[in-house]
């Protein structure tokens, strides 16, 4: 019986000193944490939102909130890993959060994390197709990555075939790769330099210095003291301006 009463009593509605009205339980204020976070001081962040995000009496929509705040205070104090944990943590608690998976995305990017960032953009999309910011995130990086990847796909790979490699010195560009790298370089900034030319004339002339470069190349590659790496620096750095434009 006196365990039966224990158990009871444990159980029981706690109630007021002042009356028969049952004690509200104590509700976590966020408040404190969301205005520390649109100021710059870090340390008032730091304990104020704490007090929110490490309470376990925290309600849910209360801890997204707090999350997402310091993350975002985070982030624009170049806080990155810490603020994508806060960013991660308040979508495990709530996948559906459009803003935030683009906020993460920019923050992947910052830390060269592009297929990262792109997973995000295209999150945040799934959820809002209409998401605005995430759209021209998606857009900007899908374009650079498959850049990236057309650029990984010749990297290494000089301007011709080099099956059909006969001379020494093109046998020398084809088994190193930053030579074949320089070649390519090369060839594509004499390409631009004919298309962008004011008149045909000009444009001759260029194929004539590049003709005579190739000509001296050829020549001049296995006798000593000829460079071929810093011959087919000095031309690039020629075709593109001394600003390398």
């Amino acid at each position: 019986m006196l365990y039966v009463l224990s158990f009871s009593a444990a159980h029981e509605p706690v109630y007021a000193a002042t009356g028969g009205e049952p004690a509200a339980v104590a509700q976590v204020d966020i408040a404190p944490c969301l205005a520390a976070t649109s100021s710059d001081d870090v340390d008032k962040v730091a304990t104020a939102c704490a007090a929110v995000i490490d309470n376990e009496k925290t309600a849910k929509a209360d801890l997204i909130r707090a999350l997402v705040a310091r993350g975002a205070f985070l982030a624009r104090h170049d806080q990155i890993d810490r603020a994508i944990a806060d960013d991660s943590r308040a979508l495990l608690l709530d996948p559906s959060l459009a803003d935030v998976f683009n906020a993460r995305g920019e923050l992947w990017l910052k830390k060269g994390d592009k297929p990262k960032a792109v997973q995000d953009f295209g999150a945040a999309l799934k959820i809002d197709p209409n998401h605005e910011r995430a759209r021209a995130n998606h857009k900007a990086m899908a374009r650079e990555l498959e850049l990236i990847g057309a650029q990984m796909a010749v990297a290494g790979k000089p301007s011709f075939n080099c099956r059909n490699a006969t001379r020494a010195v093109e046998k020398a560009i084809c088994g190193n790769r930053e030579l074949a790298d320089l070649d390519r370089e090369v060839f594509a900034s004499h390409a631009r330099a004919v298309r962008d030319a004011r008149n045909a004339g000009e444009a001759r002339a260029l194929q004539r210095e590049q003709d005579d470069f190739i000509a001296r190349r050829n020549a001049g590659y296995g006798r000593p003291g000829y460079d071929l790496k810093n011959a087919m620096k000095e031309r690039l750095q020629r075709l593109n301006g001394v600003d390398g434009y």
